[in-house]
């Protein structure tokens, strides 16, 4: 590493409008330890993980380690069962570092241990949650395909039911996770036309997962193809709890979740980064950055200079 290029992560937590009120004690814990982390072992290393377009896997047990893995995941799956907030807030804090690495444990939550947990049997809940929780095995979730992007209705990938096998082909394409996945939640067309989820193991016979470079965002996170080729895929690797579009939507709907309170995380940076700048360049331009205490006519911070110009923008922090 460029020790050059380490970074001190000196950010504060804001919070004018009290939201922490609302927060329990186990979700102050929960977020203390997550930011405790990400400073001492993302930020110092991140900007040149972003810079080279390297995928920091080392991370990875740390990430599972902070409960980043499927948090809401029942502890009898390796899960640490907490609930959507926690999940929340440790996507704002990891987004508050990096959107890419957010990205990263946003995938495996939603877009992989989610489906598994709904819609996977007993064998593949026991099989690959806990190792995911973990960090020890990774996924990515293969829906957008080269040729349909956002219209997953017009997939073309398929697969045929060959007696003691499903033989999948296909493509997929701008895959986070994809390079170094172990498995991939992938959704096909059987031979009616229903979509349904496949579980599909790195190893098997005619699948491939090559990496996509020159990416201008995201770019300490990995994002590749899923290429099908003949995949022979065990019929025991079917997710049957849910078919239909409304499947992969639903998990979706998940991940959207955890990119909104990521978005919030990256705002509170940006303005914590903004307000350190502006004081350090003295006293009298600090002036116009810092934010005034709240008056005993409003009760709350005015947000505006001494003009009534707005001197920052108001995020409304969820939780720090």
């Amino acid at each position: 590493m460029n020790m050059a290029s380490v970074k001190t992560d000196l950010y504060q937590g804001h919070d004018y409008y009290m939201m922490d009120d609302l927060l329990t004690e186990e979700h102050k814990l929960i977020r203390d330890a997550a930011r405790a982390w990400i400073k001492q072992e993302v930020s110092p290393i991140i900007e040149e993980a972003a810079e080279t377009q390297v995928f920091p896997k080392h991370l990875l047990p740390g990430l599972g380690a902070i409960g980043a893995f499927g948090p809401y995941i029942p502890e009898q799956y390796g899960g640490a069962g907490l609930d959507q907030i926690s999940y929340g807030i440790i996507m704002q804090e990891l987004e508050r570092c990096d959107s890419g690495l957010r990205s990263t444990a946003s995938v495996q939550s939603s877009l992989v241990m989610y489906p598994i947990w709904k819609y996977g049997t007993e064998e593949q809940k026991q099989k690959f949650l806990p190792k995911l929780a973990s960090g020890e095995m990774m996924g990515c979730f293969g829906l957008t395909e080269p040729d349909h992007g956002s219209n997953p209705g017009g997939m073309v990938t398929h697969f045929k039911d060959e007696g003691d096998h499903y033989l999948l082909n296909g493509a997929k394409i701008w895959i986070s996770n994809a390079p170094f996945a172990d498995v991939a939640v992938v959704w096909a067309k059987d031979e009616t036309g229903r979509i349904h989820g496949l579980l599909v193991e790195r190893g098997m016979e005619g699948f491939s997962t090559p990496k996509m470079t020159g990416k201008w965002s995201l770019r300490a996170s990995d994002t590749g193809e899923l290429v099908f080729e003949d995949v022979k895929v065990p019929k025991e690797n079917l997710l049957t709890g849910r078919s239909g579009l409304g499947a992969p939507l639903s998990c979706l709907d998940s991940a959207r979740y955890g990119i909104a309170w990521g978005a919030i995380g990256a705002a509170l940076d940006c303005y914590d980064t903004r307000l350190a700048l502006c004081q350090a360049k003295g006293a009298v331009r600090a002036t116009h950055c810092r934010v005034p205490a709240p008056t005993e006519e409003t009760g709350r911070n005015d947000h505006r200079d001494h003009q009534g110009t707005a001197a920052h923008p108001s995020f409304g922090p969820i939780a720090q």
